[in-house]
């Protein structure tokens, strides 16, 4: 909940119910009451009365905090003497002294107006709901008159009157409460332990009219039995929030977020906001663990979440579940406020945290589920940011939100993976073309295939969605068979037509383990008699680190046969340079991600540098993805790399807009010195 949040005394509610009532009728007592009390005479009460409101008002303001109960506030110690009031001198000295009590802590605790109006309010209507229960048994004591003899038939009236007030307290506080859940779930959680800790207090009051109506001077001794009780809280206290949270960080643990969760679920589903969750886990810390020691892990993990605190926003809850993986709950938010919280998260992580002389740059990832977009129960949204959080690990996109299509176990994936194999069987897949060209004199290079799939009912399906699908069901050898003949067969149809455009297709790991895609490129070329090197096959670093004999011999058998090959997504993956070198690899692709940040500054420009100059000592050319600005287009060729593919060259454009492209311009004529016309519908 944000900081700002608030009740609305202007909308009919449960609140409003409890809180007008409560505020009119309460502050009424209040002005009755100092009437009343300016109008008696004080002589006859004297000391005892000025003894029971001074120490009435200095245990107001030291609350026995009972933690994770009904009352945030707590029970609160001085409720003995303000019932020893109201049964020695009667009801209004016990409102007049409760009011000034109360309003006293409320504003050294700086409380909002709204909430001192109604405790005062709701403590002047418990006292008078338990006057009712003295009159009824014929005791109404005053300043004039007040309570001289006390007998054990007394302790029944009393009694009673104590139950009558904590039930009337109950009600009316749960009732006010009932905006930030249930007002049942206000009224019965925690119940035992809270009625307990009360009445503990509470049988304290027939003790103190008796000290103060006989010897009043010995009441400050009723304060070691208090303090022994404050004590006995405060440790139980201490042992609940050791139970709720992580020792190391201090922050709430899992079982503090599941009832976080649930409190948060409840007020959803009363107020219909929606609300998100955040898991994040930090990238690589075995590895800090492993080379610098767990005591060095510990460190960061404390560094982290002091960070974590600073970036989230006031009222959102954080916790830590174990190990380097947290979690934030962020209230009252639709997806991108939630988004907005995420991002603020990884910024506060630009900077490197400085340990033991060391300075370590710590990245995470984040996967992000909306109640009640994604899910309805608490396990369910646990559930699903720990997928989307594999899915940020994964792509290296730092943050995630929850997708059914990269949910391994939905069953709305499984719909999704048999419609993917309807479509291959169907034909409904397509592909659009991007061009890349030489920034040194932007000639052709050649383009790029991506593969498109409109779905009858669903719409645009985006290829992040199903090429993971595909790649975990054991189906992606069907849709690399369908991509690379679509490929091979418009490279066909461009030749017939006098455009000899080279034309490249990303394959995946499994797709060249095994003798399948050399045989189908083979037979594919033949079948449309095109030269090898005008077919180029895209793999990632990832496929690159594999290493594996069956690997390697997929991709010897490839370059023999002509085939040109590009490493894709370079600087993103972890192979090593000795690896590349060994590798049949004709070009090496430059992450758009490094593209992205050339305006940033000499570091940013420093690592483009530094890999084109590696794929030229290596013997092949550089290529940049992701190019969208003049400005990038203009840095990459200073920087010697020898081409370019983006969106400030064109969009992906569908096989007859990309023909129209090549008719339009000549391979030698220059591009123009602003975004081209993008192509419609992508």
């Amino acid at each position: 909940m944000s900081s700002d949040s608030r009740p609305s005394l202007r909308t009919a509610s449960l609140f409003t119910l409890f809180w007008y009532p409560s505020v009119i009728l309460g502050w009424s007592l209040l002005v009755y009451a100092v009437h009343a009390v300016a109008v008696s005479s004080l002589s006859v009460a004297g000391a005892p009365l000025a003894m029971t409101a001074v120490l009435l008002v200095v245990l107001e303001l030291r609350p026995l905090v009972q933690g994770r109960g009904h009352d945030p506030q707590g029970v609160v110690m001085s409720t003995a003497f303000t019932c020893a009031i109201l049964f020695l001198w009667g009801l209004w000295p016990a409102v007049v002294v409760i009011s000034i009590a109360s309003t006293a802590a409320d504003v050294r605790a700086r409380k909002v107006p709204w909430k001192v109006a109604f405790n005062v309010g709701q403590y002047n209507l418990s006292l008078a709901a338990a006057w009712l229960v003295m009159v009824l048994s014929s005791r109404t004591p005053s300043l004039d008159h007040p309570l001289t003899e006390l007998s054990g038939t007394d302790l029944g009236w009393m009694l009673g009157a104590c139950v009558v007030y904590f039930f009337t307290n109950l009600v009316l506080v749960a009732g006010a409460l009932a905006w930030t859940s249930s007002f049942r779930a206000f009224l019965l959680d925690d119940f035992p332990h809270y009625t307990a800790t009360t009445f503990s207090v509470l049988a304290l009051s027939p003790l103190v009219v008796a000290v103060a109506s006989t010897a009043w001077e010995l009441l400050p001794l009723l304060l070691i039995p208090l303090v022994l009780v404050y004590k006995m809280a405060q440790m139980s206290l201490e042992k609940e929030h050791q139970a709720g949270h992580d020792p190391l960080t201090g922050l709430p643990n899992r079982i503090h977020l599941q009832a976080s969760l649930a409190a948060e679920l409840n007020r959803s589903r009363r107020d219909g906001r929606p609300f998100g969750l955040l898991l994040i886990d930090l990238d690589h810390f075995k590895e800090v663990n492993d080379t610098l020691g767990h005591h060095v892990g510990d460190q960061l993990l404390i560094r982290f979440a002091d960070r974590l605190r600073e970036a989230v926003r006031a009222g959102d809850h954080l916790a830590r579940l174990g190990g380097d993986e947290f979690a934030v709950i962020v209230p009252e938010a639709d997806e991108a406020e939630v988004r907005g919280v995420a991002e603020r998260i990884r910024n506060s992580l630009l900077s490197p945290i400085e340990l033991e002389g060391m300075l370590l740059e710590v990245e995470a990832s984040i996967g992000l589920a909306m109640h009640p977009e994604h899910a309805l129960y608490a396990e369910d949204l646990l559930r699903l940011s720990d997928v989307a959080m594999y899915v940020a690990k994964e792509t290296r996109s730092g943050v995630a939100t929850y997708s059914v299509y990269r949910d391994h176990n939905s069953a709305d994936r499984l719909t999704l993976l048999g419609e993917l194999r309807q479509a291959l069987d169907d034909d409904l897949l397509t592909l659009q073309y991007q061009p890349k060209v030489s920034l040194r004199d932007s000639t052709l290079m050649g383009v790029e295939a991506l593969v498109r799939w409109q779905h009858p009912q669903r719409g645009f399906v985006p290829p992040d969605e199903f090429i993971p699908l595909a790649e975990r069901s054991g189906s992606m050898h069907l849709l690399t068979d369908r991509v690379v003949m679509l490929a091979l067969a418009q490279i066909a149809q461009w030749r017939t037509q006098g455009f000899s455009v080279p034309v490249a297709v990303n394959v995946s790991l499994t797709d060249l383990l095994g003798d399948r895609l050399g045989d189908l490129v083979s037979s594919g070329l033949r079948q449309h008699a095109l030269p090898p090197g005008m077919l180029q096959l895209e793999i990632t670093e990832r496929v690159v680190a594999q290493g594996s004999e069956g690997l390697n011999a997929g991709l010897r058998r490839l370059d023999a046969m002509g085939v040109t090959l590009s490493l894709d997504d370079f600087g993103t993956g972890y192979s090593s340079l000795l690896r590349l070198q060994s590798l049949p690899v004709d070009e090496l692709k430059i992450d758009r991600v490094f593209v992205s940040k050339l305006s940033e500054g000499p570091a940013a420009i420093g690592i483009v540098r530094a890999i084109v100059d590696l794929a030229h000592a290596l013997g092949m050319p550089a290529i940049a993805e992701g190019v969208e600005t003049e400005a990038e287009w203009l840095a990459l060729r200073d920087l010697g790399c020898d081409g370019a593919q983006g969106w400030y060259i064109q969009a992906p454009m569908t096989a007859g807009q990309a023909t129209e492209w090549l008719r339009a311009r000549s391979f030698q004529a220059p591009l123009p010195t602003s975004l081209s016309e993008p192509a419609e519908a992508v």
